[in-house]
C-alpha cells in the first residue's frame, strides 16, 4: 500500500546491460515507449531501433550505439511506469556510469533529445579514445581494493598501466589498462583467488 510518505529512488543501468531486442516488446505494447524510440531515431538520424531491436551483438555492444540504446530504453520504462502509475515518481535518482543521463532525464534535469546527443557523443569519443589506447578491463570478483591495488601495481611497467577502475559492489572490482599489463594482473588475481 502507497502511503504519502513512500519515497523512491530509480537506479538506471550502465553499459553492459544491453542486449539486442531491449525495448521492442515493451514498445510493441505501450505507444508512449514506441514514441520514445521513434524519437530517438529522429534525433540521432538514423534507425536505433532498429539496431536495438533487430541488429547485431556486435553492434549494440558498440560503445557509440550502445549508449544511446541504453538511454532510450531506460527513459521509454520510465514514461510506461508514469503512464500506467503516475502516482510513483522517483524522489531519488542515480545511474551506473552511462546511466547518469538516465537519471538526469528521469529528474527532469537535461532534456531527453539532448541526453541522447550527449551519450552518442561521449560513446564517439569513449571509442575513440580506446582506438588511440587499446587496452581492456576485467572484473575482479572476491578480493578488495587494496589487495588488486598492490597487483596492479606488480603487474604494471613504464609502458604497461593497469589499475583499479571501477569500485562496482562489494566483492567486485574492476580493474583497467593496457593488455600485457591487464593479463599479467588477471594472471595474479586467479592466482591469489
Amino acid at each position: 500500500m502507497l502511503t504519502p510518505l513512500t519515497k523512491y529512488a530509480f537506479l538506471f543501468p550502465g553499459q553492459g546491460s544491453q542486449t539486442v531486442g531491449m525495448g521492442k516488446s515493451l514498445a510493441q505494447s505501450f505507444q508512449i515507449a514506441k514514441d520514445t524510440f521513434d524519437r530517438a531515431d529522429e534525433v540521432l538520424g538514423f534507425s536505433l531501433t532498429k539496431l536495438a531491436w533487430a541488429g547485431s551483438e556486435e553492434k549494440i555492444n558498440d560503445t557509440i550505439n550502445t549508449q544511446p540504446a541504453l538511454l532510450a530504453h531506460s527513459t521509454a520504462a520510465l514514461r510506461v511506469l508514469n503512464s500506467v502509475r503516475p502516482d510513483i515518481r522517483p524522489h531519488f535518482v542515480a545511474g551506473h556510469s552511462m546511466g547518469e543521463f538516465s537519471a538526469l532525464v528521469s529528474a527532469g534535469s537535461l532534456p531527453y533529445s539532448d541526453a541522447l546527443n550527449l551519450v552518442r557523443t561521449r560513446g564517439k569519443l569513449m571509442k575513440a579514445a580506446g582506438e588511440a589506447s587499446p587496452g581492456g578491463m576485467a572484473a575482479i570478483l572476491g578480493l578488495d581494493i587494496d589487495t588488486l591495488e598492490q597487483i596492479c601495481l606488480d603487474s604494471s611497467s613504464n609502458s604497461d598501466i593497469v589499475q583499479v577502475a571501477n569500485d562496482n559492489c562489494p566483492g567486485q572490482v574492476v580493474i583497467s589498462g593496457s593488455g600485457p599489463a591487464l593479463e599479467r594482473a588477471m594472471q595474479i588475481a586467479t592466482e591469489a583467488g
